[in-house]
């Protein structure tokens, strides 16, 4: 048997974190966390095959919160989750190292389909 991704999931929305759940749940390795800052102290503490990061956040946001992951874990892939879908935010992602991203409110199938590249 393969050994499950190992996916963390970053979002200050308690509803949120609970849908990635449900959808992944089954065929990954989740933890989770609730702030840019959580985030980066488990980033420097466990190795994660992908990340999935909300970009607005209080206190630090999910594009700083990226560009401090990509120093501790430059390798680790990022899918930015937003509810405000912006050009200019999904590029500065994408410059910042994000393979992907995906808005809310999210359908499962593009959940799996877009983690599926991790």
């Amino acid at each position: 048997m393969k050994t499950k991704k190992k996916l963390l999931i970053v979002d200050d929305e308690l509803g949120v974190r609970e849908s990635l759940n449900l959808i992944l749940e089954e065929d990954y390795d989740l933890d989770f966390a609730i702030s840019g800052t959580e985030a980066i102290e488990k980033v420097k503490n466990t190795t994660f095959d992908g990340i999935l990061l909300d970009i607005k956040m209080p206190q630090k946001d999910g594009l700083e919160t990226l560009e401090e992951i990509r120093q501790v874990s430059p390798d680790v892939k990022v899918i930015i989750v937003t509810g405000y879908q912006s050009v200019e935010t999904a590029t500065k992602a994408v410059r910042l190292g994000a393979i992907d991203y995906i808005t809310k409110p999210f359908e499962s199938s593009e959940v799996k389909e877009k983690v599926g590249k991790i």
